[in-house]
């Protein structure tokens, strides 16, 4: 599903002055910690592709906090490929503490200023500090229109990571010295979105938090006076902790760092869950475990959903192909229950990116360079093709054509491992538009009948299409319902602003004006 632009990832490590070190110190020592943040980053590079940075505490330097950001992937920015220069950074950038980030821009510019973290500088240390948020506040022109109508209050980006970085400051005004737990207390009354957050101040002192609605994901371990957290949990196992000791942060859950002890306390009371059922299906690597749940086996599981309502007949020329990579694990679930082999008839190259996360340009023509056809594996068969998602369709068209022109494939069925999308996502995916979508022009609220189906696959090229009916969701990702964000699929919002964005954008696709509005909740005021 390459059409789906990402979120972005997060990601914390402490050594606490103890006079222990752990074993999964660097060779550096405690002090210098912040060497393993490029190894976490790339671990969720998956996530973000557009940018890299970090933020590292050392109470030795002039600096006390100082922030790295570059445009690029984390082996560009951190210039993993430069022995000497990697090594500079991390000399210049040492610490006891980090936090760091990857992106993609789900709202704002393609700039190295948009980059994360953000930092901002104080004369008193305590409001001093520097943060790193995965997410997307669906209030947020609400909360822009409110600064900017303060005072003489200017904002210099179109960026909810600057109303972040503002409410914060606003926090930390004058005499109050709030714990940093007490500060995530406040803005989660004004917040209404997805986030997860990392922050870091000049007293050394650290704060990870997840959403109250467990959203985005956020997990932690602790090794003697190791801490780390990310976005997963793969880039923890991946430092050395056992999986076993690798936790999810509970939704409305905060950790704190302060005068050496590190506390998880909750901030937020809230009885619902949304967790955003995406991180199962695509998002998230398929080696992590979020909220108690292996994304491997979600996708395995979404696969035998598959095979359990396949309808087209299949014998020995029929072959199951999956679009690389997320898909993988789907098909081989789908073609073990059917029967019949999974091939790799496509294959992705993996040095083109990713072609959404590249930014503006060409899509067509980025997808088609992404994917070469095998006609050995692919002529005369009868290929199941099984994709994550399908959102806009472009990567399809491209994938059908060419198995069809290249691969000299005989039929071409396309199943899909998730519901038809039919509404925007407001809580940082990039899809803000109901225009932009393939699915809704064939309908919005009823179930597909078998004629949606079959103008669907003329559309796109291929002899049939069918997707996942929603209730397949909960099943593979193990969830109840009413514990996931399903909006995308169901138009059912779990925060008030994400329903009244909907409502906007469907008023914009009505009139037709989606196109000219832009993101939906970059044009709605905060009167809307």
């Amino acid at each position: 599903m390459s059409e789906l632009n990402h979120e972005c990832g997060v990601a914390a490590v402490y050594h606490l002055p103890t006079g222990e070190v752990s074993s999964l110190c660097p060779p550096q020592g405690p002090e210098e910690v912040s060497r393993l943040m490029p190894r976490m980053l790339l671990d969720i590079q998956n996530r973000g592709q557009l940018s890299a940075g970090m933020t590292s505490y050392n109470p030795n330097r002039l600096q006390l906090i100082d922030t790295y950001r570059e445009l690029g992937m984390v082996n560009e920015a951190f210039r993993l490929n430069h022995r000497g220069k990697a090594e500079s950074l991390m000399r210049g950038y040492a610490g006891r503490a980090a936090i760091g980030h990857v992106r993609y821009a789900t709202c704002g510019a393609d700039d190295c200023s948009y980059a994360q973290p953000f930092e901002r500088h104080h004369l008193q240390k305590h409001k001093w500090f520097s943060f790193a948020f995965n997410g997307q506040l669906a209030n947020y022109a609400q909360l822009r229109d409110k600064l900017l109508a303060e005072d003489d209050h200017h904002l210099a980006r179109a960026t909810d990571t600057e109303i972040i970085m503002h409410e914060i400051s606003r926090e930390l005004s004058g005499d109050r010295r709030l714990p940093l737990v007490d500060v995530m207390r406040h803005l989660a009354t004004r917040f209404d979105g997805a986030y997860s957050l990392a922050m870091l101040n000049a007293q050394g002192q650290m704060l990870v938090a997840r959403d109250p609605l467990g959203i985005k994901p956020m997990c932690y371990a602790i090794e003697g006076p190791l801490f780390a957290a990310a976005s997963e949990s793969v880039a923890l196992v991946n430092l050395g902790f056992p999986a076993d000791a690798v936790r999810s942060l509970g939704p409305g859950e905060a950790i704190t760092i302060s005068d050496g002890k590190i506390e998880v306390e909750r901030f937020c009371d809230q009885p619902r869950r949304a967790h955003c059922f995406f991180e199962w299906i695509y998002f998230s690597n398929v080696a992590s475990t979020l909220d108690e749940r292996s994304v491997y086996l979600s996708r395995k599981t979404l696969g035998e959903e598959l095979a359990r309502l396949e309808v087209a007949s299949t014998d020995e020329n029929t072959v199951v192909v999956p679009v690389p990579d997320t898909s993988k694990a789907a098909a081989d679930a789908m073609a073990f229950q059917l029967g019949v082999p999974s091939v790799e008839g496509l294959i992705r190259n993996r040095y083109s990116g990713r072609t959404f996360i590249e930014g503006s340009g060409d899509r067509v023509a980025k997808a088609a360079a992404k994917y070469t056809a095998l006609p050995e594996v692919l002529a005369g068969k009868r290929v199941l093709l099984v994709e994550d998602s399908i959102v806009r369709s472009t990567t399809m068209r491209v994938l059908i054509s060419k198995i069809r022109e290249i691969g000299h494939a005989k039929e071409i069925h396309v199943r899909v491992a998730c519901p038809p999308i039919v509404a925007p996502c407001f809580y940082g995916i990039d899809m803000s538009t109901i225009g932009e979508l393939f699915a809704p022009k064939y309908y919005q609220s009823e179930k597909p009948s078998e004629e949606i189906f079959a103008e669907m696959a003329q559309e796109i090229g291929a002899d049939s299409v069918r997707f996942l009916p929603v209730e397949s969701i909960a099943r593979a990702v193990g969830k109840p319902t009413d514990q996931l964000c399903q909006a995308c699929i169901t138009g059912d919002y779990p925060t008030p602003w994400g329903q009244r964005l909907y409502d906007v954008a469907l008023e914009n696709y009505e009139k037709s004006s989606e196109e000219s509005a832009g993101r939906t909740y970059e044009a709605a005021t905060g009167n809307t």
